[in-house]
């Protein structure tokens, strides 16, 4: 298992909901969490295009399965690459 996912998932278990700040890099092989940045944003790399909401509906169904989570929404960014995603279980 990826270490930023273990790092997600022990700090959604001290608290609920999760506030994380996550840059989105979307037509990569596979979805992965690559990086923390310095400002603590993460690089998370989605297969799917960034058309129609593609890239987004991606982000929070691998976010959703890897943390477990009950509830994951975009709360800001929608469309750009840096997005802010509340997570809950």
């Amino acid at each position: 298992m990826n270490k930023f996912i273990t790092q997600l998932q022990s700090q959604l278990k001290a608290k609920s909901p999760l506030y994380i700040k996550v840059k989105v890099f979307s037509k990569s092989p596979k979805n992965e969490i690559v990086d923390i940045m310095s400002d603590g944003t993460y690089k998370i790399k989605v297969a799917a295009q960034p058309r129609h909401g593609g890239a987004n509906a991606e982000l929070l169904k691998f976010l959703k399965k890897e943390l477990g989570a009950s509830d994951i929404a975009i709360v800001s960014g929608g469309r750009d690459k840096i997005k802010l995603i509340r997570v809950s279980v």
